[in-house]
């Protein structure tokens, strides 16, 4: 495997030859990763656990091609970006998203989140309206659905013991990073459908969870949720999560995801005030926009041009 303390692991270059553009910039406080191709209104892209920008890799030709400023960034403690020792709260995670859209110097972005990245952008949008344009989310419910369903949803709270596990010190650090990753990529198998990622791009995922210090920082916002859950700091984000998201709103999910249940998520419109499509794309899982690429990106993409995304 690359040298996984090299920063080149994360910035490599996407399929067919297209030359994307990898520069850092300023943001909340620190400094984050983007990976930038194409010219047009600004699609700004998160990516969730276990990865990193390159999940993205297949969108960010689709919406370069389709006319979008497409751009994916590493998140704090991720792939290029910076590894702080404090910061990963889901509020203060928001404002790193929100803070990049302003970095790289536009009113407003359509958002798309995927798994925690997807809990970033109903954050973002619910704290930050005027900066969100469109919100897209993958396989993630509304945090206060999220919330709802670890308490109360017993096989929910089974799908999701991997979150649990990570409440114990320093042990998911070493698992995740033991034989150069191999629990990532037995992750990602086993969160797919029958089509998952292709052996490359799982490489490159274990490849980033080994750079000195990820692990750490990728399960820092996991402890978060869930030991806030009865603290003040965890209550007041979920009462200022009460405040609805008031933008088009393409909620995305696989059938077969066996992380996050169909019925977790299918609700979360209740939170949204605007138009909000939910489309369930059936026989994929976790991973709907790597498992077949194609549907996704023609789905997001009409969906962004839609004028009237309500229909």
């Amino acid at each position: 495997m690359t040298d996984p303390a090299n920063p080149s692991a994360v910035r490599i270059d996407l399929p067919h030859g297209h030359k994307v553009i990898h520069r850092d910039v300023a943001a909340n406080g620190a400094r984050f990763h983007i990976a930038e191709l194409g010219d047009g209104p600004l699609v700004l892209l998160l990516h969730g656990f276990p990865q990193f920008w390159w999940t993205w890799r297949h969108q960010l030709i689709a919406l370069a091609d389709a006319g979008y400023r497409a751009v994916a960034m590493d998140l704090r403690g991720v792939g290029g970006s910076d590894r702080t020792p404090r910061g990963y709260d889901p509020a203060n995670l928001a404002l790193d998203v929100t803070g990049v859209i302003r970095s790289l110097g536009e009113p407003d972005a359509a958002l798309v989140g995927h798994d925690l990245g997807g809990y970033l952008a109903w954050t973002a949008a619910a704290m930050r309206p005027k900066l969100v344009r469109r919100l897209a989310v993958v396989s993630m419910p509304h945090p206060r659905r999220w919330r709802s369903a670890m308490l109360r949803d017993a096989r929910q709270t089974a799908a999701n013991s991997y979150i649990w596990g990570f409440q114990r010190p320093w042990i998911p650090e070493r698992q995740l990073t033991a034989d150069d990753g191999e629990l990532v990529g037995r992750l990602v198998r086993e969160w797919s459908g029958p089509r998952a990622p292709e052996d490359e791009a799982v490489l490159a995922y274990r490849r980033a969870m080994c750079i000195p210090s990820t692990a750490h920082c990728s399960v820092e916002p996991y402890r978060w949720l869930v030991r806030s859950l009865a603290r003040p700091d965890g209550v007041q984000f979920y009462r200022r999560m009460k405040r609805p998201v008031r933008v088009p709103t393409l909620h995305l999910h696989g059938s077969l995801d066996p992380v996050t249940r169909t019925r977790s998520a299918a609700g979360s419109g209740e939170y949204v005030e605007a138009p909000y499509r939910w489309r369930l794309f059936d026989g994929l899982g976790h991973f709907p926009h790597e498992e077949d690429p194609v549907a996704f990106s023609t789905e997001l993409i009409n969906w962004l041009k839609d004028p009237e995304p309500d229909r």
